[in-house]
Protein backbone atom coordinates (compact mmCIF):
# COMPACT_ATOMS: atom_id res chain seq x y z
CA UNK A 1 0.00 0.00 0.00
CA UNK A 2 0.68 3.45 -0.80
CA UNK A 3 0.57 5.48 2.40
CA UNK A 4 -0.05 4.91 6.15
CA UNK A 5 -3.87 6.19 5.57
CA UNK A 6 -4.56 3.08 3.25
CA UNK A 7 -3.42 0.34 5.63
CA UNK A 8 -5.13 2.16 8.36
CA UNK A 9 -9.02 1.95 5.94
CA UNK A 10 -7.59 -2.23 5.82
CA UNK A 11 -7.03 -2.85 9.37
CA UNK A 12 -10.62 -0.90 10.27
CA UNK A 13 -12.40 -2.80 7.40
CA UNK A 14 -10.94 -5.63 9.24
CA UNK A 15 -12.59 -4.22 12.79
CA UNK A 16 -16.10 -3.71 10.93
CA UNK A 17 -16.26 -7.44 9.17
CA UNK A 18 -15.21 -8.85 12.72
CA UNK A 19 -18.40 -6.97 14.24
CA UNK A 20 -16.92 -4.17 15.88
CA UNK A 21 -19.37 -1.53 17.80
CA UNK A 22 -16.28 0.62 18.93
CA UNK A 23 -13.15 1.75 16.77
CA UNK A 24 -10.08 3.58 18.04
CA UNK A 25 -7.51 4.66 15.55
CA UNK A 26 -4.08 6.26 17.08
CA UNK A 27 -1.61 8.39 15.46
CA UNK A 28 1.14 9.06 17.35
CA UNK A 29 4.39 10.74 16.19
CA UNK A 30 7.65 11.28 18.65
CA UNK A 31 10.08 13.30 16.67
CA UNK A 32 12.59 12.43 19.58
CA UNK A 33 11.95 9.00 19.55
CA UNK A 34 11.63 9.03 15.57
CA UNK A 35 9.01 6.71 15.62
CA UNK A 36 5.56 7.39 14.14
CA UNK A 37 2.61 4.65 15.18
CA UNK A 38 -0.63 3.84 14.02
CA UNK A 39 -2.89 1.85 16.33
CA UNK A 40 -6.76 0.27 15.70
CA UNK A 41 -8.19 -1.68 18.60
CA UNK A 42 -11.82 -2.68 18.72
CA UNK A 43 -14.16 -4.72 20.46
CA UNK A 44 -15.38 -7.54 17.75
CA UNK A 45 -15.00 -10.98 17.48
CA UNK A 46 -11.32 -11.15 18.40
CA UNK A 47 -9.43 -14.11 17.21
CA UNK A 48 -7.74 -16.83 18.26
CA UNK A 49 -3.89 -17.62 19.94
CA UNK A 50 -3.64 -19.55 16.70
CA UNK A 51 -5.37 -17.66 14.29
CA UNK A 52 -2.69 -14.55 15.60
CA UNK A 53 0.18 -16.68 15.32
CA UNK A 54 -0.34 -17.02 11.56
CA UNK A 55 -2.02 -13.97 10.48
CA UNK A 56 0.93 -12.40 8.88
CA UNK A 57 0.78 -15.26 6.27
CA UNK A 58 -0.62 -14.00 3.84
CA UNK A 59 -2.48 -17.44 2.67
CA UNK A 60 -4.15 -17.08 5.90
CA UNK A 61 -7.74 -15.08 6.23
CA UNK A 62 -10.81 -15.46 8.03
CA UNK A 63 -12.84 -14.61 4.55
CA UNK A 64 -14.59 -16.64 2.27
CA UNK A 65 -14.60 -14.66 -0.29
CA UNK A 66 -11.08 -15.18 -1.25
CA UNK A 67 -8.10 -17.07 -0.29
CA UNK A 68 -5.56 -14.68 0.40
CA UNK A 69 -5.29 -12.23 3.11
CA UNK A 70 -2.10 -9.80 2.37
CA UNK A 71 -3.60 -6.39 4.37
CA UNK A 72 -1.74 -7.71 7.65
CA UNK A 73 1.80 -9.10 5.72
CA UNK A 74 1.62 -5.60 4.18
CA UNK A 75 1.31 -3.89 6.88
CA UNK A 76 4.30 -5.61 8.36
CA UNK A 77 6.37 -5.69 5.40
CA UNK A 78 6.23 -1.28 5.27
CA UNK A 79 6.82 -0.93 9.04
CA UNK A 80 9.97 -3.81 9.00
CA UNK A 81 11.14 -1.94 5.72
CA UNK A 82 11.49 1.30 7.62
CA UNK A 83 13.03 -0.08 10.97
CA UNK A 84 9.72 -0.71 12.58
CA UNK A 85 7.59 -3.84 13.83
CA UNK A 86 3.95 -4.63 14.15
CA UNK A 87 2.36 -6.11 17.08
CA UNK A 88 -0.75 -7.87 17.08
CA UNK A 89 -2.99 -8.80 19.96
CA UNK A 90 -6.45 -10.71 19.76
CA UNK A 91 -8.75 -12.11 22.43
CA UNK A 92 -11.67 -14.42 21.65
CA UNK A 93 -14.92 -12.52 22.13
CA UNK A 94 -13.05 -8.88 23.48
CA UNK A 95 -11.61 -7.49 20.65
CA UNK A 96 -8.49 -6.77 18.67
CA UNK A 97 -5.38 -4.65 18.69
CA UNK A 98 -3.03 -3.69 16.24
CA UNK A 99 -0.05 -1.72 16.19
CA UNK A 100 2.54 -0.54 13.51
CA UNK A 101 5.58 1.10 14.40
CA UNK A 102 7.84 3.40 11.60
CA UNK A 103 10.38 4.69 11.55
CA UNK A 104 9.13 8.31 11.27
CA UNK A 105 12.26 10.09 9.23
CA UNK A 106 13.03 7.12 7.46
CA UNK A 107 13.39 7.27 3.22
CA UNK A 108 11.40 4.24 3.40
CA UNK A 109 8.69 4.83 5.36
CA UNK A 110 5.31 5.27 3.16
CA UNK A 111 3.78 8.56 3.78
CA UNK A 112 1.14 9.51 6.22
CA UNK A 113 -1.26 9.58 3.45
CA UNK A 114 -5.23 11.61 4.14
CA UNK A 115 -5.83 10.75 7.00
CA UNK A 116 -8.79 12.97 7.12
CA UNK A 117 -10.47 11.70 4.30
CA UNK A 118 -10.29 8.67 5.49
CA UNK A 119 -11.94 8.88 8.33
CA UNK A 120 -14.49 10.80 7.12
CA UNK A 121 -15.23 8.12 4.59
CA UNK A 122 -14.96 5.61 7.50
CA UNK A 123 -17.77 7.30 9.84
CA UNK A 124 -19.73 8.30 6.47
CA UNK A 125 -19.78 5.00 5.57
CA UNK A 126 -20.58 3.46 9.40
CA UNK A 127 -22.45 5.44 10.73
CA UNK A 128 -23.73 3.11 13.33
CA UNK A 129 -20.39 2.42 14.77
CA UNK A 130 -18.59 4.92 17.39
CA UNK A 131 -14.71 5.97 16.68
CA UNK A 132 -12.42 7.40 18.06
CA UNK A 133 -9.66 9.12 16.44
CA UNK A 134 -6.27 11.05 18.27
CA UNK A 135 -3.25 11.92 16.74
CA UNK A 136 -0.26 13.07 18.52
CA UNK A 137 2.65 14.85 18.07
CA UNK A 138 4.98 15.15 20.71
CA UNK A 139 3.25 15.88 23.33
CA UNK A 140 -0.12 17.84 21.97
CA UNK A 141 -3.02 15.84 20.30
CA UNK A 142 -6.13 16.48 18.30
CA UNK A 143 -9.47 13.83 18.75
CA UNK A 144 -12.20 12.91 17.23
CA UNK A 145 -14.78 11.17 18.79
CA UNK A 146 -18.27 10.26 17.63
CA UNK A 147 -19.92 9.77 20.45
CA UNK A 148 -19.05 13.74 21.05
CA UNK A 149 -20.61 14.54 17.57
CA UNK A 150 -23.75 12.81 17.94
CA UNK A 151 -24.28 14.50 21.03
CA UNK A 152 -23.94 18.00 19.55
CA UNK A 153 -25.78 17.18 16.44
CA UNK A 154 -28.56 15.61 18.01
CA UNK A 155 -30.81 13.21 16.56
CA UNK A 156 -31.97 15.09 13.34
CA UNK A 157 -28.48 14.86 11.65
CA UNK A 158 -27.15 11.49 11.27
CA UNK A 159 -23.36 10.94 10.79
CA UNK A 160 -24.12 9.64 7.00
CA UNK A 161 -25.31 13.13 6.10
CA UNK A 162 -22.45 14.11 3.57
CA UNK A 163 -22.37 17.56 5.13
CA UNK A 164 -20.74 15.69 8.15
CA UNK A 165 -18.11 13.82 6.00
CA UNK A 166 -17.62 17.29 5.17
CA UNK A 167 -16.92 18.88 8.42
CA UNK A 168 -14.71 15.17 9.94
CA UNK A 169 -12.61 16.19 6.78
CA UNK A 170 -11.84 19.77 7.30
CA UNK A 171 -11.97 19.59 11.17
CA UNK A 172 -8.89 17.08 10.86
CA UNK A 173 -6.95 18.78 8.04
CA UNK A 174 -6.54 21.67 9.43
CA UNK A 175 -5.49 19.98 13.04
CA UNK A 176 -3.40 17.75 11.90
CA UNK A 177 -1.59 20.98 9.84
CA UNK A 178 -1.61 22.71 12.69
CA UNK A 179 -0.19 19.37 15.08
CA UNK A 180 2.92 20.04 12.35
CA UNK A 181 3.43 24.03 12.55
CA UNK A 182 1.33 25.30 10.09
CA UNK A 183 0.55 25.99 6.87
CA UNK A 184 3.48 25.12 5.17
CA UNK A 185 2.63 21.46 6.03
CA UNK A 186 1.37 19.09 3.84
CA UNK A 187 -0.60 16.04 5.03
CA UNK A 188 -0.23 13.69 1.92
Amino acid sequence: MKDISLHMLDIVENSVRAEAKNIAVEVAEDTRADTLSMTVSDDGKGMSPELVQRVSDPFVTSRTTRKVGLGIPLLRSNAEQSGGYVVLTSKLGEGTRIQAVFGLTNIDRPPLGNIAETMASLILCNPDLEFRYVHRRDGEEIVLDTREMREILGPEVPLSDPSVAEWVRAYLQENIVSLHGGADYEVY
